[in-house]
């Protein structure tokens, strides 16, 4: 591969190194989100791939950043880039669970059951006091793409009298109407 890249105008060889360093690191970042979320055999498939880019591309050259400050610059926009493009995907595929815990009022928390209830979507309902009047807690677990979805219907339901917190799930079983 040295000599591959040796025999190309340096222009090119800075281009060559920054695409691959950002193909690199988008499914490094890829790999490590499915890793986090349980999906070992894509995340091991992801860094095969990864591992093929740095043996072919990226080592060959490693030893002369310092010395090539154009294709030093090369290497760190495509990783900068990697790294945005990685999260990027990752929140537009949205893997993994969400949880969310609604604060309402009985008359938003009937809304939000009703909305949840139409659905088959599984909830739990806790009643409790808020600083003012009496609230309600409401659980919900869901598929984390569809959290923006979901989460945007409740609020106009509600016109936006609803307090949420929306967190990432790990690991959970069991439950009515639970993600698979």
């Amino acid at each position: 591969m040295s000599e591959f890249l040796a025999s190309l105008h340096p222009v090119a060889v800075c281009l060559i190194v920054c695409a691959a360093k950002i193909v690199e690191i988008t499914i490094q970042s890829l790999k490590t989100c499915m890793m986090v979320k349980g999906q070992r055999l894509k995340a091991a498939g992801l860094g095969f791939v990864e591992c093929t880019i740095w043996g072919l591309v990226i080592s060959t050259i490693i030893g002369t950043l310092g010395d090539n400050l154009f294709l030093l610059l090369f290497y760190c926009v495509g990783y900068a880039t990697g790294l945005f493009l990685g999260s990027t995907i990752e929140n537009k595929i949205a893997l993994g669970t969400s949880n969310l815990e609604l604060i309402a009022n009985d008359e938003s928390t009937q809304k939000i059951t009703e909305y949840l209830r139409e659905r088959n979507m599984g909830y739990t309902v806790f009643d409790g006091y808020g600083s003012t009047d009496r609230m309600n807690m409401i659980f919900i677990v869901l598929p984390r793409k569809d959290t923006p979805r979901v989460l945007k219907e409740i609020r106009k339901l509600c016109n936006n009298k609803v307090f949420v917190v929306a967190s990432e799930v790990s690991k959970y079983a069991g439950g009515y109407g639970t993600v698979k």
